[in-house]
Protein backbone atom coordinates (compact mmCIF):
# COMPACT_ATOMS: atom_id res chain seq x y z
CA UNK A 1 0.00 0.00 0.00
CA UNK A 2 1.52 3.26 -0.60
CA UNK A 3 1.95 6.14 1.71
CA UNK A 4 -1.44 8.15 2.93
CA UNK A 5 -1.66 11.85 1.44
CA UNK A 6 -1.47 13.91 4.77
CA UNK A 7 -4.28 15.32 5.91
CA UNK A 8 -4.07 19.48 6.78
CA UNK A 9 -7.38 19.63 8.30
CA UNK A 10 -6.43 19.14 11.97
CA UNK A 11 -3.91 20.60 14.12
CA UNK A 12 -1.93 19.90 16.96
CA UNK A 13 -3.61 21.10 19.74
CA UNK A 14 -1.96 19.89 22.86
CA UNK A 15 1.74 20.38 22.78
CA UNK A 16 3.72 23.28 24.87
CA UNK A 17 4.26 26.70 23.43
CA UNK A 18 7.83 25.04 23.11
CA UNK A 19 6.73 22.73 20.54
CA UNK A 20 5.01 25.49 18.22
CA UNK A 21 8.59 26.66 17.04
CA UNK A 22 10.39 23.21 17.34
CA UNK A 23 11.69 21.69 14.27
CA UNK A 24 9.59 18.26 13.62
CA UNK A 25 8.99 16.54 10.59
CA UNK A 26 5.41 16.27 9.77
CA UNK A 27 5.58 12.63 9.25
CA UNK A 28 6.68 12.29 12.87
CA UNK A 29 3.61 13.55 14.54
CA UNK A 30 1.05 11.71 12.32
CA UNK A 31 -1.65 11.87 10.24
CA UNK A 32 -4.58 14.59 11.05
CA UNK A 33 -1.29 16.92 12.76
CA UNK A 34 0.50 20.26 11.51
CA UNK A 35 4.34 19.93 12.28
CA UNK A 36 4.94 23.36 14.03
CA UNK A 37 7.71 24.16 11.18
CA UNK A 38 5.12 23.78 8.43
CA UNK A 39 3.67 26.63 6.99
CA UNK A 40 0.03 27.28 7.21
CA UNK A 41 -2.10 27.38 4.11
CA UNK A 42 -4.10 30.26 5.03
CA UNK A 43 -7.14 31.78 3.61
CA UNK A 44 -8.99 35.72 3.58
CA UNK A 45 -11.93 36.50 3.51
CA UNK A 46 -12.05 39.97 2.87
CA UNK A 47 -8.84 41.28 0.88
CA UNK A 48 -9.35 45.21 0.67
CA UNK A 49 -8.61 48.00 3.33
CA UNK A 50 -7.74 45.95 7.04
CA UNK A 51 -8.41 43.16 4.78
CA UNK A 52 -4.98 43.81 2.97
CA UNK A 53 -2.64 44.61 5.80
CA UNK A 54 -4.29 40.86 7.92
CA UNK A 55 -2.73 39.26 4.60
CA UNK A 56 0.02 41.21 5.13
CA UNK A 57 0.60 40.27 8.67
CA UNK A 58 0.43 36.29 8.40
CA UNK A 59 1.60 36.81 4.95
CA UNK A 60 5.40 36.62 6.22
CA UNK A 61 5.30 33.18 7.61
CA UNK A 62 2.85 31.81 6.41
CA UNK A 63 1.66 30.40 2.32
CA UNK A 64 -1.43 32.22 1.45
CA UNK A 65 -3.93 29.55 -0.35
CA UNK A 66 -6.87 31.14 -1.26
CA UNK A 67 -8.65 34.54 -1.58
CA UNK A 68 -11.83 35.74 -1.34
CA UNK A 69 -13.69 39.06 -1.76
CA UNK A 70 -17.06 40.08 -3.13
CA UNK A 71 -15.08 43.02 -5.00
CA UNK A 72 -12.61 42.43 -7.73
CA UNK A 73 -11.74 45.98 -8.00
CA UNK A 74 -10.55 46.20 -3.81
CA UNK A 75 -9.52 42.93 -4.30
CA UNK A 76 -7.11 43.58 -7.24
CA UNK A 77 -3.95 44.53 -5.36
CA UNK A 78 -3.68 41.26 -3.10
CA UNK A 79 -4.82 39.06 -6.18
CA UNK A 80 -1.63 40.42 -7.85
CA UNK A 81 0.48 39.93 -5.26
CA UNK A 82 -0.47 36.55 -4.61
CA UNK A 83 -0.94 35.21 -8.12
CA UNK A 84 -1.11 31.81 -7.38
CA UNK A 85 -3.62 32.27 -4.50
CA UNK A 86 -6.75 30.41 -5.67
CA UNK A 87 -9.85 33.50 -6.33
CA UNK A 88 -13.19 33.73 -4.51
CA UNK A 89 -16.14 35.76 -4.30
CA UNK A 90 -18.26 33.76 -1.96
CA UNK A 91 -16.40 32.29 1.02
CA UNK A 92 -19.10 29.39 1.75
CA UNK A 93 -17.85 28.33 -1.79
CA UNK A 94 -14.44 28.57 -0.54
CA UNK A 95 -14.66 26.70 2.22
CA UNK A 96 -16.59 23.61 0.22
CA UNK A 97 -14.49 23.61 -2.12
CA UNK A 98 -10.91 23.97 -0.74
CA UNK A 99 -11.50 23.00 2.65
CA UNK A 100 -9.39 20.30 2.85
CA UNK A 101 -6.65 22.39 1.97
CA UNK A 102 -6.92 25.30 4.34
CA UNK A 103 -5.83 25.26 7.91
CA UNK A 104 -6.71 28.70 8.72
CA UNK A 105 -8.86 31.67 8.02
CA UNK A 106 -9.02 35.09 8.47
CA UNK A 107 -11.89 37.39 8.21
CA UNK A 108 -11.95 40.90 7.35
CA UNK A 109 -15.01 42.07 5.82
CA UNK A 110 -18.31 44.24 7.12
CA UNK A 111 -19.19 43.74 10.76
CA UNK A 112 -22.45 42.25 9.86
CA UNK A 113 -20.47 39.09 7.66
CA UNK A 114 -18.31 38.48 10.55
CA UNK A 115 -20.39 35.66 12.99
CA UNK A 116 -21.73 34.29 9.87
CA UNK A 117 -17.96 33.72 8.02
CA UNK A 118 -16.47 32.53 11.32
CA UNK A 119 -18.89 30.21 12.61
CA UNK A 120 -18.89 28.32 9.37
CA UNK A 121 -14.68 28.25 9.38
CA UNK A 122 -14.22 27.16 12.59
CA UNK A 123 -17.22 24.51 12.03
CA UNK A 124 -15.29 23.27 9.07
CA UNK A 125 -12.56 23.09 12.04
CA UNK A 126 -10.58 26.21 10.95
CA UNK A 127 -8.83 28.63 12.72
CA UNK A 128 -10.19 32.14 12.64
CA UNK A 129 -8.97 35.26 13.14
CA UNK A 130 -11.47 38.06 12.95
CA UNK A 131 -11.05 41.47 12.62
CA UNK A 132 -12.91 43.72 15.72
CA UNK A 133 -15.35 44.15 16.63
CA UNK A 134 -15.90 40.71 16.96
CA UNK A 135 -19.67 40.88 15.63
CA UNK A 136 -22.36 43.21 15.50
CA UNK A 137 -25.16 41.99 17.87
CA UNK A 138 -24.54 40.00 21.22
CA UNK A 139 -26.18 37.34 19.83
CA UNK A 140 -23.53 36.86 16.91
CA UNK A 141 -20.96 37.27 19.30
CA UNK A 142 -22.02 34.71 21.67
CA UNK A 143 -22.04 32.30 18.74
CA UNK A 144 -18.53 33.08 17.82
CA UNK A 145 -18.09 31.73 21.53
CA UNK A 146 -19.70 29.15 21.51
CA UNK A 147 -18.12 27.69 18.00
CA UNK A 148 -14.39 28.48 19.29
CA UNK A 149 -15.71 26.11 22.17
CA UNK A 150 -17.01 23.52 20.65
CA UNK A 151 -14.90 23.04 17.73
CA UNK A 152 -11.10 23.79 19.90
CA UNK A 153 -9.83 25.87 17.06
CA UNK A 154 -7.37 28.47 17.55
CA UNK A 155 -8.92 32.20 17.73
CA UNK A 156 -7.81 35.81 17.33
CA UNK A 157 -9.53 38.93 17.25
CA UNK A 158 -7.30 41.55 15.49
CA UNK A 159 -7.73 44.35 18.66
CA UNK A 160 -3.78 44.69 17.61
CA UNK A 161 -3.28 46.96 21.42
CA UNK A 162 -3.99 44.07 23.11
CA UNK A 163 -0.56 42.49 21.90
CA UNK A 164 1.45 46.08 22.61
CA UNK A 165 3.57 47.03 25.09
CA UNK A 166 2.20 50.18 26.31
CA UNK A 167 -1.41 47.88 27.42
CA UNK A 168 0.87 45.09 29.43
CA UNK A 169 2.85 48.55 31.00
CA UNK A 170 -0.56 50.06 31.76
CA UNK A 171 -1.76 47.17 33.67
CA UNK A 172 1.80 47.15 35.70
CA UNK A 173 1.65 50.37 36.67
CA UNK A 174 -1.72 50.51 37.58
CA UNK A 175 -1.34 46.88 39.88
CA UNK A 176 1.89 48.95 41.42
CA UNK A 177 0.15 51.82 42.70
CA UNK A 178 1.28 54.35 40.46
CA UNK A 179 -2.24 56.50 40.45
CA UNK A 180 -3.67 54.91 43.60
CA UNK A 181 -7.47 53.06 43.29
CA UNK A 182 -8.48 53.72 39.93
CA UNK A 183 -12.13 55.44 40.12
CA UNK A 184 -12.68 56.04 36.18
CA UNK A 185 -11.58 55.55 33.12
CA UNK A 186 -12.03 58.34 30.53
CA UNK A 187 -11.90 57.78 26.50
CA UNK A 188 -12.89 59.45 23.38
CA UNK A 189 -12.11 59.54 19.67
CA UNK A 190 -12.47 61.74 17.02
CA UNK A 191 -14.34 59.54 14.81
CA UNK A 192 -16.88 59.04 12.97
CA UNK A 193 -14.89 59.54 9.85
CA UNK A 194 -18.11 58.52 8.33
CA UNK A 195 -21.62 59.64 7.96
CA UNK A 196 -23.89 58.61 10.95
CA UNK A 197 -26.94 60.42 12.31
CA UNK A 198 -29.05 59.98 8.50
CA UNK A 199 -31.44 58.35 6.76
CA UNK A 200 -31.65 55.73 4.45
CA UNK A 201 -30.92 57.11 0.82
CA UNK A 202 -33.81 56.89 -1.55
CA UNK A 203 -31.51 57.30 -4.79
CA UNK A 204 -31.37 54.63 -7.30
CA UNK A 205 -27.49 53.10 -8.32
CA UNK A 206 -26.77 50.54 -10.87
CA UNK A 207 -23.87 48.12 -8.73
CA UNK A 208 -20.54 48.72 -9.88
CA UNK A 209 -19.79 45.74 -12.45
CA UNK A 210 -16.61 44.24 -9.76
CA UNK A 211 -18.93 43.80 -7.08
CA UNK A 212 -21.30 41.03 -5.98
CA UNK A 213 -23.89 43.29 -4.32
CA UNK A 214 -25.45 39.96 -3.32
CA UNK A 215 -22.74 38.38 -1.61
CA UNK A 216 -21.72 42.27 -0.26
CA UNK A 217 -24.96 41.85 1.34
CA UNK A 218 -24.32 38.19 2.96
CA UNK A 219 -27.16 37.72 6.05
CA UNK A 220 -28.24 40.77 5.62
CA UNK A 221 -31.95 41.70 4.33
CA UNK A 222 -32.05 42.92 1.03
CA UNK A 223 -32.00 46.43 -0.10
CA UNK A 224 -30.87 48.56 -3.44
CA UNK A 225 -27.33 49.10 -3.59
CA UNK A 226 -26.01 52.37 -3.15
CA UNK A 227 -23.13 53.91 -2.56
CA UNK A 228 -23.89 54.98 0.75
CA UNK A 229 -23.02 51.49 2.06
CA UNK A 230 -20.07 50.36 0.03
CA UNK A 231 -17.30 50.03 0.21
CA UNK A 232 -16.64 52.16 3.37
CA UNK A 233 -19.67 54.01 4.48
CA UNK A 234 -21.18 51.31 6.07
CA UNK A 235 -20.29 51.13 9.95
CA UNK A 236 -22.65 53.85 10.55
CA UNK A 237 -25.37 51.61 9.47
CA UNK A 238 -26.73 49.42 12.27
CA UNK A 239 -27.53 46.33 9.81
CA UNK A 240 -24.04 46.47 8.53
CA UNK A 241 -21.77 48.26 11.70
CA UNK A 242 -21.49 49.48 14.90
CA UNK A 243 -21.22 52.87 14.57
CA UNK A 244 -18.39 54.57 16.38
CA UNK A 245 -17.79 53.07 19.32
CA UNK A 246 -17.91 49.49 17.81
CA UNK A 247 -15.45 50.64 15.55
CA UNK A 248 -12.97 51.86 18.39
CA UNK A 249 -14.01 51.01 21.65
CA UNK A 250 -12.48 47.23 21.46
CA UNK A 251 -8.84 49.00 20.84
CA UNK A 252 -9.37 52.20 23.45
CA UNK A 253 -11.30 50.58 25.78
CA UNK A 254 -8.89 46.94 25.54
CA UNK A 255 -6.49 48.19 28.52
CA UNK A 256 -9.69 49.06 30.93
CA UNK A 257 -11.23 45.68 30.32
CA UNK A 258 -8.09 43.99 30.96
CA UNK A 259 -6.39 45.54 33.38
CA UNK A 260 -9.21 46.37 36.10
CA UNK A 261 -10.92 42.98 35.09
CA UNK A 262 -14.50 44.57 33.93
CA UNK A 263 -16.72 42.25 32.77
CA UNK A 264 -19.86 43.05 32.48
CA UNK A 265 -21.60 46.31 34.11
CA UNK A 266 -24.26 46.94 36.57
CA UNK A 267 -26.00 49.70 34.15
CA UNK A 268 -25.05 51.46 30.70
CA UNK A 269 -26.40 55.28 30.48
CA UNK A 270 -26.38 56.93 26.52
CA UNK A 271 -26.37 60.10 25.80
CA UNK A 272 -26.17 61.40 22.19
CA UNK A 273 -27.11 63.59 19.39
CA UNK A 274 -30.72 62.72 17.43
CA UNK A 275 -31.13 59.32 17.02
CA UNK A 276 -32.28 58.21 14.22
CA UNK A 277 -33.63 54.46 12.81
CA UNK A 278 -31.33 52.80 11.03
CA UNK A 279 -27.97 54.91 11.83
CA UNK A 280 -25.75 55.46 15.09
CA UNK A 281 -26.05 59.06 16.03
CA UNK A 282 -23.49 61.50 14.64
CA UNK A 283 -22.00 61.57 18.64
CA UNK A 284 -22.45 59.96 21.62
CA UNK A 285 -21.66 59.75 25.66
CA UNK A 286 -22.00 56.55 27.21
CA UNK A 287 -21.29 55.89 31.07
CA UNK A 288 -20.70 51.77 32.21
CA UNK A 289 -21.12 51.55 35.88
CA UNK A 290 -19.31 48.19 37.37
CA UNK A 291 -19.94 46.88 40.64
CA UNK A 292 -17.03 45.86 43.19
CA UNK A 293 -15.61 43.05 41.82
CA UNK A 294 -12.90 40.92 44.03
CA UNK A 295 -10.14 43.29 45.65
CA UNK A 296 -11.68 45.65 43.06
CA UNK A 297 -13.98 48.71 44.03
CA UNK A 298 -17.02 50.43 42.10
CA UNK A 299 -15.84 52.39 39.46
CA UNK A 300 -17.25 53.87 36.06
CA UNK A 301 -16.23 54.34 32.52
CA UNK A 302 -17.09 56.67 30.10
CA UNK A 303 -16.97 56.83 26.22
CA UNK A 304 -17.59 60.21 24.25
CA UNK A 305 -16.62 60.11 20.23
CA UNK A 306 -17.09 62.91 17.64
CA UNK A 307 -14.45 64.57 18.73
CA UNK A 308 -16.06 65.11 23.00
CA UNK A 309 -12.74 65.66 24.67
CA UNK A 310 -12.86 65.06 28.77
CA UNK A 311 -12.29 68.40 30.62
CA UNK A 312 -8.36 69.50 31.13
CA UNK A 313 -7.29 67.63 34.27
CA UNK A 314 -5.34 70.11 37.16
CA UNK A 315 -1.83 68.72 36.41
CA UNK A 316 -2.05 69.75 32.37
CA UNK A 317 -1.44 73.50 31.93
CA UNK A 318 -3.04 75.84 30.44
CA UNK A 319 -0.19 76.20 27.55
CA UNK A 320 0.17 72.32 27.25
CA UNK A 321 -2.20 70.34 24.42
CA UNK A 322 -5.54 68.90 25.31
CA UNK A 323 -5.84 66.33 25.00
CA UNK A 324 -2.35 64.87 24.16
CA UNK A 325 -3.63 63.02 21.04
CA UNK A 326 -6.94 64.29 19.48
CA UNK A 327 -7.62 61.46 17.38
CA UNK A 328 -7.90 58.81 19.93
CA UNK A 329 -7.16 57.80 23.77
CA UNK A 330 -8.07 57.08 27.81
CA UNK A 331 -7.69 59.03 30.64
CA UNK A 332 -7.26 57.06 34.17
CA UNK A 333 -8.58 58.62 37.12
CA UNK A 334 -7.27 57.51 40.64
CA UNK A 335 -7.32 58.76 44.15
CA UNK A 336 -3.20 59.37 43.92
CA UNK A 337 -3.19 60.40 40.40
CA UNK A 338 -3.96 60.28 36.99
CA UNK A 339 -2.60 58.55 33.67
CA UNK A 340 -3.40 58.87 30.01
CA UNK A 341 -2.65 56.56 26.84
CA UNK A 342 -3.23 56.71 23.12
CA UNK A 343 -5.76 54.67 21.12
CA UNK A 344 -3.64 51.01 21.43
CA UNK A 345 -2.51 51.75 24.91
CA UNK A 346 0.71 53.33 23.51
CA UNK A 347 2.94 55.73 25.28
CA UNK A 348 0.99 55.49 29.11
CA UNK A 349 2.31 58.53 30.82
CA UNK A 350 1.47 60.08 34.88
CA UNK A 351 0.70 63.59 34.56
CA UNK A 352 2.38 64.19 37.40
CA UNK A 353 5.56 65.44 36.35
CA UNK A 354 7.48 64.39 39.34
CA UNK A 355 5.85 60.62 39.20
CA UNK A 356 6.39 60.29 35.73
CA UNK A 357 9.71 60.86 36.15
CA UNK A 358 9.73 58.55 39.37
CA UNK A 359 8.75 55.79 37.02
CA UNK A 360 11.50 56.46 34.25
CA UNK A 361 13.73 56.11 36.57
CA UNK A 362 12.32 52.74 38.44
CA UNK A 363 9.73 51.04 36.67
CA UNK A 364 7.20 48.69 37.74
CA UNK A 365 8.52 44.82 37.29
CA UNK A 366 7.32 43.30 34.12
CA UNK A 367 4.80 41.05 35.38
CA UNK A 368 3.26 39.98 32.30
CA UNK A 369 5.20 38.73 29.07
CA UNK A 370 5.29 40.71 26.18
CA UNK A 371 3.99 39.66 22.90
CA UNK A 372 5.35 39.34 19.23
CA UNK A 373 2.62 40.88 18.17
CA UNK A 374 -1.38 39.67 17.05
CA UNK A 375 -0.71 37.60 14.13
CA UNK A 376 2.34 36.11 15.42
CA UNK A 377 -0.02 34.81 18.45
CA UNK A 378 -2.64 33.55 16.75
CA UNK A 379 0.13 31.39 14.25
CA UNK A 380 1.62 29.70 17.07
CA UNK A 381 -1.82 29.18 18.73
CA UNK A 382 -2.54 27.25 15.42
CA UNK A 383 0.52 25.08 15.41
CA UNK A 384 -0.50 24.07 19.33
CA UNK A 385 1.06 26.41 20.87
CA UNK A 386 -0.57 28.72 23.94
CA UNK A 387 -4.00 30.01 23.25
CA UNK A 388 -3.96 33.77 21.76
CA UNK A 389 -4.54 36.55 24.32
CA UNK A 390 -7.66 37.61 22.49
CA UNK A 391 -9.25 34.12 21.40
CA UNK A 392 -13.08 34.76 21.27
CA UNK A 393 -14.14 32.21 24.04
CA UNK A 394 -11.62 33.59 26.82
CA UNK A 395 -11.29 37.35 26.13
CA UNK A 396 -12.39 39.10 23.23
CA UNK A 397 -16.15 37.47 23.43
CA UNK A 398 -16.56 38.97 26.69
CA UNK A 399 -14.52 41.92 25.68
CA UNK A 400 -17.15 42.20 22.59
CA UNK A 401 -20.26 41.92 24.68
CA UNK A 402 -19.30 44.98 27.12
CA UNK A 403 -19.18 47.07 24.14
CA UNK A 404 -22.42 45.92 22.51
CA UNK A 405 -24.22 46.75 25.29
CA UNK A 406 -22.85 50.17 25.07
CA UNK A 407 -24.12 50.11 20.96
CA UNK A 408 -27.38 48.59 22.31
CA UNK A 409 -28.22 51.38 24.62
CA UNK A 410 -27.47 53.80 22.18
CA UNK A 411 -29.57 52.52 19.22
CA UNK A 412 -32.35 52.00 22.12
CA UNK A 413 -31.85 55.68 23.51
CA UNK A 414 -32.15 54.31 27.39
CA UNK A 415 -30.34 53.18 30.23
CA UNK A 416 -30.13 49.60 30.22
CA UNK A 417 -29.78 47.89 34.05
CA UNK A 418 -27.96 44.84 33.76
CA UNK A 419 -27.24 41.47 35.58
CA UNK A 420 -23.39 41.91 35.42
CA UNK A 421 -23.31 38.08 36.69
CA UNK A 422 -24.91 37.22 32.90
CA UNK A 423 -24.89 40.40 31.37
CA UNK A 424 -28.40 39.89 30.58
CA UNK A 425 -30.83 43.42 30.50
CA UNK A 426 -33.39 43.12 33.37
CA UNK A 427 -34.96 46.48 32.84
CA UNK A 428 -36.32 47.03 29.20
CA UNK A 429 -37.35 44.33 26.57
CA UNK A 430 -35.27 44.54 23.79
CA UNK A 431 -36.29 44.00 20.57
CA UNK A 432 -35.34 40.24 19.14
CA UNK A 433 -33.50 41.46 15.94
CA UNK A 434 -31.09 43.84 18.00
CA UNK A 435 -29.93 40.75 19.59
CA UNK A 436 -29.93 38.05 17.32
CA UNK A 437 -30.88 39.48 13.34
CA UNK A 438 -33.07 37.41 11.37
CA UNK A 439 -30.41 35.94 8.37
CA UNK A 440 -31.39 35.28 4.55
CA UNK A 441 -31.67 32.11 3.38
CA UNK A 442 -27.83 30.66 2.60
CA UNK A 443 -26.49 32.03 5.65
CA UNK A 444 -26.71 30.49 9.28
CA UNK A 445 -25.48 30.65 13.03
CA UNK A 446 -25.74 27.21 13.22
CA UNK A 447 -22.89 25.73 14.61
CA UNK A 448 -24.03 21.80 14.96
Amino acid sequence: MGKKRISRRTFVRDTTAAAAFTIVPRHVLGRGLVAPSDKLSLAAIGCGGKGRSDIEGVAATENIYALCDVDSSIALDAFQKYAKAKRFKDYREMLDKEGKNIDAVTISVPDHSHAAAGTLAMKAGKHAFIQKPLARTLGEVRALEQAAKKYKVATQMGNQGHAREGTRVIRELVEAGAIGTVKEVRFWTNRPWWPQGIDRPLEEFYVPATLDWNLWLGPALERPYNPAYAPFKWRGWWDFGTGTLGDMACHIMDAAFWTLNLGFPARVEPESLPLFKETAPAGSRITWSFPAKGTRPELKVVWSDNSLYPARPAEVGDDAAWPPDTGGGQLWIGTDGRLVAGTYGDDPTLLDPARQADVVAHPPAQKYPRSQGVYAEWIAACKGGPPANSAFDTYSGPFTEMVMLGCLAVRMGRALEVNPQTGQITNVQVPAEYIQPAYRPGWSLAIV
